[in-house]
């Protein structure tokens, strides 16, 4: 009898050897906390995308800082969209604005640039900031966007979680506009494009990432760096009442390592998008993630919708079987207006986003990481077609 196969987990980091020895400098070097590597992770992650780069405890912690940098705050407006992660919302009541949701686009789930256009008109002058959401790594459409943000005078927190790697017409994502308060948060949880387990990475110009860079270390004037290295002067001055948002050396050395074959292993992810898309380009029952001509997808996920009219099982049971078949799944995202407290907060109602509930009700991610083998996709396809062959109408 043929061995049981172990079960595919949804994620799996991808970490070697290269990751422990630099890791092991870090804690031998006695340094622990912002330092040097910190230092050296911003210039590298600034160099990749083309701007001045800020490393952050999360990537919370960046869009937090985002708006704050750009001067949001109570009786503020901010855009975004109900397709997104709560922290996405969750910084915009943490500055004391007001969150105000548009509907996604029905392909590639990223916000409507034309439903926002619409909504800064009608608000009359109420919104500050958009924050677009570059959805599972695919680029929200940003020309018209920022053509918007020049017009009304509006700030652009991107949330770029998804999206390390990711290009929109050429132009790398958190690349900003230096005549804008313009800035990009990107994402090193666990299961992003590349990891320090925990952090983030804020990036804009020099101006604002001065500024970031007060709050992100209880807004004072000198950090344990300078203060503490050999020749550094103990005395400090609080310049504004800051948050403890600094990413230490620790994690910045495990980045470093990850962004010196971050291409490679966006590589695999795209070869892994295109293995899963060809294989269920048969399948009227499902529906493959977009990808537009004109951006370059980072694939942090893939996104498959299930055509629930041709199958005679929900999108839970459908992940209940891929489950039993040792195949780990999950969703993104719960939208926003389907948590209690923003449900409750602004009486948002079940039809108020009909794209985002419909495709809600339907979505589940794939497996999609770089560690996974050829054999891996395949199982995953193996699974997924049985079910659909089990429970097509």
């Amino acid at each position: 009898m043929a061995a049981k196969q172990k079960p595919l987990p949804f994620h799996q980091p991808m970490l070697g050897q290269e990751e422990v020895k630099e890791i092991t400098a870090v804690l031998e070097s006695g340094w622990l906390t912002t330092g040097p590597q910190a230092g050296a992770f911003e210039r590298e992650f600034g160099e990749v995308v083309g701007t001045q780069a800020l490393a952050l405890s999360s990537g919370t912690a960046a869009l937090h800082l985002g708006l704050i940098v750009a001067g949001v705050g109570p009786g503020d407006m901010v855009v975004t969209t109900p397709y997104t992660f709560c922290s996405t919302v969750h910084v915009i009541e943490h500055v004391g604005a007001r969150p105000l949701l548009i509907d996604v686009e029905p392909d590639t789930l990223n916000i409507d640039i034309s439903a926002v256009a619409a909504a800064v008109e009608e608000t009359g002058g109420a919104v500050k900031a958009v924050i677009p959401v570059h959805i599972a790594g695919h680029p929200c459409e940003m020309d018209p966007l920022l053509k918007l943000a020049k017009a009304h005078g509006l700030a652009v927190v991107e949330d770029a979680a998804h999206a390390f790697g990711a290009a929109y017409r050429g132009r790398p994502v958190g690349r900003v506009e230096p005549d804008l308060a313009h800035t990009a948060a990107f994402s090193f949880y666990v299961t992003k494009n590349i990891t320090t387990g925990e952090g983030g990475m804020l990036t804009g110009t020099g101006a604002l990432l001065d500024e970031a860079r007060l709050w992100s270390l209880h807004g004072m004037s000198r950090d344990a760096w300078r203060r503490y290295d050999i020749g550094g002067s103990w005395r400090y001055e609080v310049l504004r009442p800051g948050f403890k948002y600094n990413m230490p050396d620790l994690l910045a050395a495990l980045g470093r390592v990850q962004l010196s074959r971050a291409e490679n292993m966006l590589q695999r992810r795209r070869e892994i998008a295109l293995a899963y898309t060809a294989a269920f380009a048969d399948l009227p029952e499902l529906e493959v993630p977009a990808a537009r001509t004109d951006v370059r997808h980072a694939w942090h996920l893939y996104l498959l919708r299930l055509v629930l009219q041709r199958l005679l099982v929900t999108r839970d049971e459908f992940i209940a079987e891929l489950q039993a078949a040792g195949i780990g799944t999950s969703v993104h995202f719960i939208p926003i207006h389907h948590h209690r407290y923003y449900r409750d907060r602004y009486d948002f109602g079940n039809t108020a986003f009909p794209v985002t509930d419909a495709a809600f009700e339907r979505v589940l991610s794939l497996p999609i990481y770089p560690g996974m083998t050829d054999g891996d996709v395949d199982r995953v396809v193996t699974a997924v077609h049985a079910v659909v062959l089990r429970h097509r109408r």
